[in-house]
């Protein structure tokens, strides 16, 4: 199967282009620096041309007011580009419990590139994962001020990055959903609880203050982002990190 991998160099594409060639498909990585650009729509025919499958993993430059238009953009020329192409399977990765935080500019964003593929010509299928063990350090940064680590105690259920290249991997080789399907971890953590893990983990002496006002994550309510319902990976986030 010929799988045109859109963002096919980042964290998760360069995994599941690696992953399906390894399985006997013919994946292709393209990004802007194989000359394909979703905005200006440089290079898409030819990227999606021959193509059964275009798995779109672009994300946004920016997680503020501007992502809107990226993902309205990007999803516009990609799915034109695809249906021109003879495309018959469109798959994007999506946010566990995204539309459940309008608070937030980049998740309202994701919610319109969702709304926008399941409107468009293509059979698809959208990928929700919860938050990747990857990105822990980065918050960790975000509130950082000397000795101390603010965080909330919003519940998260972290997944390694390659559990979640598994789930897009397969489900990018599988008929159309034309729904969507929930991945995430083993595990839920309080936000703060998970960044105790970490620094003790490291060696980092700075202590994680529960702080219900600090950080993006302030402003989700409840459990939306995680799902004990979800198709579970098997990476522990201890083990992860070991």
């Amino acid at each position: 199967m010929k799988i045109a991998v859109i963002g096919g160099t980042g964290l998760i594409g360069s995994q599941v282009v690696t992953k399906l060639n390894a399985a006997g498909h013919e994946a292709v990585p393209h990004s802007q620096s194989t000359g394909v650009d979703v905005i200006s729509g440089q290079g898409l025919d030819r990227a999606v041309a021959g193509a059964e499958v275009v798995v779109n993993l672009t994300n946004s430059p920016t997680f503020d007011e501007a992502s809107p238009a990226f993902f309205q953009t990007s999803m516009d020329n990609l799915l034109t580009a695809s249906r021109k192409g003879g495309v018959r399977h469109f798959v994007i990765l999506s946010i566990v419990g995204v539309d459940q935080v309008p608070q937030l500019d980049y998740y309202r964003a994701k919610v319109l590139q969702e709304e926008v593929l399941k409107a468009g010509p293509l059979p698809y299928s959208i990928v929700r994962a919860t938050q990747f063990m990857e990105f822990m350090d980065a918050v960790l940064s975000w509130t950082a001020d000397g000795d101390t680590v603010r965080l909330p105690a919003t519940p998260i259920q972290p997944i390694a990055a390659e559990d979640v290249a598994d789930a897009v991997a397969e489900v990018a080789v599988g008929a159309p959903l034309n729904a969507v399907r929930n991945i995430g971890g083993p595990e839920v953590f309080g936000l703060d609880e998970l960044g105790r893990i970490t620094l003790s983990h490291k060696g980092d002496a700075r202590t994680v203050v529960t702080d219900p006002t600090a950080g993006m994550f302030a402003a989700v309510d409840g459990d939306v982002l995680t799902d004990r319902g979800a198709h579970l990976a098997a990476t522990r986030y201890t083990d992860w990190l070991s």
